[in-house]
């Protein structure tokens, strides 16, 4: 019998497909690592996350308490503006007033002081100030010092001339009422007193000038005509 080579690999040399075992053991320590690294990474981030939201709870606190004062900040400063508005709103009031009284005083002193000029019954001034419709109301100033302490009474009416279609006219003091019968205004003062009304313009009238008439109860009638466009919007007083 012919002997023929055995099969059987020589004594030592690693048979095909076999993982040796000292490779098999490297390859479980590398994977132990490997999930031991794993492991480590993910309580890290554990602790990270559950380490930074009480943080982050906190900062958003902070900003809301921020967000609280700036809103009160704010607020107080709209306050402070409009009280700071209303304050010079009232000062203006004031300084209108004083600028009134001081006008007043100075209108007294100029017909009752002592140097005074010396004059019989007037119209001062006299103002007038639109109102709804064709209305107009006027403010007359009477003064008189030429009769210290004496009482000066009697009736004031206006007369209005102007144009209409074009067409001079003049409306009397009864047109001007719309009454037929209508009577001046009543003064009775000693040395000033302010007469005040309403008179009504018809639809298509163009006033030129205005005649105030004082018409005392003793001695002569006193005239005044003024340009309407001067006592439009006149200051009283």
């Amino acid at each position: 019998m012919t002997d023929t080579p055995s099969s059987r690999p020589a004594d030592g040399a690693p048979i095909a497909g076999v993982v040796p075992a000292h490779i098999r053991g490297a390859s479980y320590a590398v994977l132990a690592v490997f999930i031991a690294a794993l492991c480590f990474g993910l309580w890290g981030l554990w602790h990270t996350v559950i380490g930074t939201t009480p943080r982050a709870g906190a900062d958003q606190a902070q900003v809301e308490a921020l967000a609280q004062q700036v809103a009160t900040l704010t607020r107080s400063d709209q306050i402070s503006r409009d009280a700071n508005r209303d304050l010079q709103g009232t000062l203006a009031e004031r300084d209108e007033e004083i600028a009134a009284l001081r006008a007043d005083v100075a209108f007294y002193e100029r017909f009752v002081g002592s140097t005074a000029q010396r004059r019989g019954l007037t119209v001062h001034q006299l103002a007038l100030a639109p109102r709804a419709g064709q209305a107009w109301h006027y403010t007359a100033t009477l003064t008189q010092n030429l009769n210290r302490g004496a009482v000066s009474s009697g009736r004031l009416s206006l007369a209005v001339e102007g144009t209409r279609d074009g067409r001079l006219e003049q409306l009397d003091w009864a047109a001007l009422r719309q009454d037929p019968g209508a009577a001046g205004v009543e003064y009775s003062f000693k040395y000033f007193q302010q007469v005040e009304g309403e008179i009504i313009l018809p639809p298509g009238f163009e006033p030129l000038r205005i005649r105030v008439r004082l018409t005392p109860a003793s001695g002569a009638p006193v005239d005044q005509t003024l340009p309407w466009d001067e006592v439009v919007g006149a200051t009283s007083g």
